[in-house]
């Protein structure tokens, strides 16, 4: 027996679909997961199995095998935990429906489902490939609404889950968060008394999109004038905030900035921060970096 469910890996600041094959054959009880998998996909196992055991459901006990396709992409993270059970249990069990669902989820022991980086990315290009519902657990279900074209579910258990999928329940319909974002006040140029040349400098710059140099010697003022750049600059349009949005969401900072807020990102790197941190890096996929954080912001740099 074989099912498919859907899911979505990340490749640089997109997403891409993923379909989860499990097939269940007879043979001596083994779980394998292949599809150019790192680490934390293939300790899934250890997590899904105890999680659909505690969720009051049966695990098969023959020889399951998963596939993660296209197998070529290279796929991180514990965000297909969900769709690994779900398509686990679909095999044996004809009754769950999951026509034009996706699924995006880490599993806890007891079957809870917890939250995972990248949700909004990954949630744009869900709807941009045709999936009409997701499931998210339910931490995720705000920052995932923000996607247009697709309607978004919060999981709290793997419980709650299947039986949506049996029609013997709903969950949770995620909304995006419409309240105000809750930011201290940006420091505003006006504020700034003398510095004539150089406050004129910041609104050429401003207005044409340049860069800036400011030199000169420690207490001249001209952090404090860079703090002060972001003032002269317009909100950003819905479309270029959700851009920024996606970016920090696959940092996994997008607490440090409210999905909702318009204006531009500015970030302020230490002089000492490592290339990787600068450009964006790391152990198997690559993360976004300081400068990647400042798209249609400002960066502060230091030279020394």
């Amino acid at each position: 027996m074989i099912a498919f469910a859907t899911s979505c890996a990340t490749r640089g600041l997109t997403g891409v679909p993923v379909t989860v094959e499990a097939d269940i054959a007879n043979g001596l009880p083994a779980f394998t997961i292949v599809g150019l998998t790192d680490r934390a996909i293939q300790e899934a196992r250890e997590r899904v199995k105890p999680a659909i055991r505690n969720a009051g459901f049966k695990f098969p006990q023959r020889r399951v095998t998963v596939n993660l396709a296209p197998a070529e992409l290279p796929k991180e993270g514990t965000g297909f935990d969900l769709a690994i059970a779900i398509a686990v249990l679909r095999a044996e069990d004809a009754s769950l429906r999951l026509d034009g669902l996706a699924f995006l989820g880490e599993l806890a022991l007891d079957g809870s489902v917890r939250p995972v980086t990248g949700v909004l990315p990954m949630a744009r290009c869900l709807a941009a490939a045709g999936v009409t519902r997701l499931i998210v657990p339910v931490d995720n279900a705000p920052e995932a609404a923000l996607a247009d074209g697709i309607e978004v579910l919060g999981a709290a258990s793997l419980q709650a889950c299947v039986a949506y999928l049996r029609g013997d329940g709903p969950l949770v319909a995620g909304v995006r968060d419409g309240s105000p974002p809750s930011l201290a006040p940006e420091p505003d140029l006006a504020a700034v008394r003398g510095q004539g040349q150089a406050k004129r400098a910041l609104e050429i710059a401003a207005a044409g999109g340049h860069n800036i140099l400011m030199s000169g010697p420690p207490g001249a003022g001209k952090t404090m004038l860079a703090r002060t750049f972001p003032s002269l600059l317009p909100d950003l349009r819905s479309d270029a905030a959700l851009e920024v949005a996606a970016i920090y969401s696959l940092r996994g900072t997008l607490r440090e900035r409210p999905p909702t807020t318009l204006r531009p990102p500015f970030r302020a790197p230490h002089h000492s921060i490592s290339r990787a941190g600068l450009v964006g890096g790391g152990t198997g996929l690559a993360r976004p970096g300081e400068i990647s954080l400042a798209h249609h912001g400002v960066q502060l740099s230091h030279q020394s």
